[in-house]
């Protein structure tokens, strides 16, 4: 009964504010229509503190989840197959990434980000309002290709040169809005994309599956081990002119680290090392190779291959070491220093 009254009343309001505008100032109309709005809330809040008005609760997400967890681990969080620590790992959630809690099962929960499903212990990940309280925190725009191959550029402009070529479906952190022009973070340096080829969303970091790294037929016992000792480190940080592989690695350093446990001994520099061994066509490429990548002037990064077309690398500091298409940027080269 409240309730009806209550919109009998404001309708009646209303209606004289519409017939005494016609004949007043539009600040004086502006007056009458503002104390009509707040006469409506106090009338809505009172109903509301009554409890006399039901409120239908539409079910929220937070970067694409509804029932968000974040990892709270140091460097990133083992992914296992079932919930136990005797099940293999089937993917690593790094520091500050997010998940899609599916359900709990005793200290373990079953989760789901990126292209892995898994399980991970609870205790290691936030939840609830600390988890949406953390990604407001951590979150960043990202800006995904749509287009077959994305021209990365030195300047916001078509007349400068083009700085590096990103695949499709490859995502890259926003560093400026500037219209209809985006400047985003390519392995830690800067670069800029046409906003039309691209799409925008909140993000935050997700998962990083083991499962996709496949080996050729024919691939030496080397490569394989080598690719297996590499890929342990998935997950760790990225730290500019660092050379631990444990506490902080960049690209360079990285490789040099997994080459010299082998015996291979490369300088900590990334155009230096492409200057070592014997040049092949990436289609070519086998798990242990080394693929370079330039920024117009020359070249700034590089990856090792692991087969299935993925690289590992040490990307930059907001994703540590991770695993990429080997070709989400175009290579300038591809060295092999491994014969077998």
């Amino acid at each position: 009964m409240r309730n009806k009254f209550g919109k009998a009343v404001a309708a009646c309001i209303t209606g004289a504010v519409v017939f005494g505008m016609a004949q007043m100032s539009a600040e004086a109309a502006r007056g009458v229509e503002a104390g009509v709005t707040v006469t409506l809330n106090e009338s809505l809040t009172a109903d509301l503190q009554a409890g006399e008005k039901e409120i239908v609760q539409v079910p929220s997400t937070i970067c694409g989840y509804t029932n968000l967890g974040i990892a709270q681990v140091e460097n990133h969080l083992n992914i296992r197959e079932g919930a136990g620590e005797e099940y293999d790992l089937v993917g690593k959630l790094p520091v500050d990434a997010g998940c899609e809690i599916l359900s709990t099962e005793g200290e373990w929960y079953q989760i789901q980000s990126g292209k892995v499903t898994g399980y991970v212990k609870g205790e290691f990940l936030l939840t609830g309002q600390d988890a949406a309280n953390r990604a407001d925190e951590v979150k960043s725009i990202v800006a995904t290709s749509v287009t077959q191959t994305l021209n990365a550029r030195v300047e916001p402009n078509t007349d400068c040169s083009i700085w590096t070529m990103i695949a499709e479906g490859e995502e890259l952190q926003l560093l400026e809005d500037q219209g209809e022009w985006l400047k985003v973070d390519v392995d830690g340096d800067e670069c800029y994309v046409a906003r039309e080829y691209v799409e925008l969303s909140e993000q935050l970091p997700k998962a990083m599956t083991m499962t996709e790294i496949r080996y050729g037929e024919g691939i030496s016992d080397v490569r394989v081990d080598m690719i297996q000792y590499a890929c342990q480190f998935v997950g760790n940080r990225y730290v500019w002119g660092g050379t631990s592989l444990t506490n902080g690695v960049d690209c360079s350093g990285f490789t040099m680290r997994i080459y010299e446990k082998y015996g291979i001994y490369l300088p900590h520099s990334s155009s230096a090392q492409s200057g070592y061994g014997t040049k092949i066509d990436p289609s070519e490429a086998k798990p242990g190779d080394l693929f370079f990548y330039g920024n117009g002037s020359g070249i700034n990064h590089v990856a090792m291959y692991i087969g299935n077309g993925q690289v590992v690398h040490a990307s930059s500091a907001k994703t540590g070491i991770k695993i990429s298409n080997a070709f989400y940027r175009t290579p300038i080269c591809v060295t092999r220093l491994i014969s077998d």
